[in-house]
């Protein structure tokens, strides 16, 4: 990833509060020389220091077959805005985007065991939405068992993170608060999360 010294995050730990933030994410594997990319939920842990991302695949997505041999790129992406060059005190600017992304890279691997992919589902329900937690308790362990083989979940561990934040930090005071100023009334929930954005840094 490309990033200037005025567009990086602060630290590790912001960066992987953004991934959990904007969790659903596209991961990309390489096959035979060409990339195949999916957009799944991740569920983004740290154990003995070791960053994790564990997701699933549907059991017929081919991509699960590379995930194991090949390097993944794991991108998070969400809130990103266009900004206009009317925004600038001199005339002589150009438009370009606000945007702040994460690249995770990593080798993952397949976890094969019944009961282990069932509970990996429940970590996700916790991490999503807790209170179906209920509802899937009470479901049968043949319908649990049936769902568990109908997917590949695998774990993936971190090797490389980088991380962009690109919130006009190369631009004059004013024109930052001239810039969130008008995100912040727009319409879209990512134009106002850049501003916020702006508004803390």
């Amino acid at each position: 990833m490309y990033t200037p010294k005025h567009f990086e995050f602060e630290n590790e730990a912001e960066k992987i509060a953004f991934m959990k933030k904007y969790s659903f994410a596209t991961i990309v594997t390489n096959k035979a020389g060409l990339p195949i990319a999916t957009q799944i939920p991740f569920l983004i842990t740290q154990n003995a220091g070791q960053l994790v991302l564990s997701g699933h695949f549907a059991l017929a997505n081919e991509q699960a077959g590379y995930i194991e041999e090949n390097t993944s790129l794991v991108i998070f992406s969400e809130p990103h805005a266009y900004i206009s060059p009317v925004h600038y005190d001199k005339m002589e600017n150009v438009p370009t985007w606000n945007y702040v992304a994460v690249h995770a890279y990593g080798k993952a691997k397949i976890v094969e065991e019944e009961n282990a992919k069932i509970k990996a589902l429940e970590s996700m329900i916790l991490f999503y939405e807790p209170g179906y937690l209920e509802q899937w308790n009470h479901l049968s362990a043949k319908f649990k068992k049936g769902m568990a083989r109908g997917i590949a979940v695998f774990d993936l561990e971190v090797t490389d993170l980088q991380g962009k934040k690109k919130i006009s930090q190369n631009k004059a005071e004013a024109e930052r608060q001239k810039i969130a100023s008008y995100l912040e009334k727009s319409e879209l929930s990512s134009e106002r999360a850049i501003a916020d954005l702006i508004r803390k840094k």
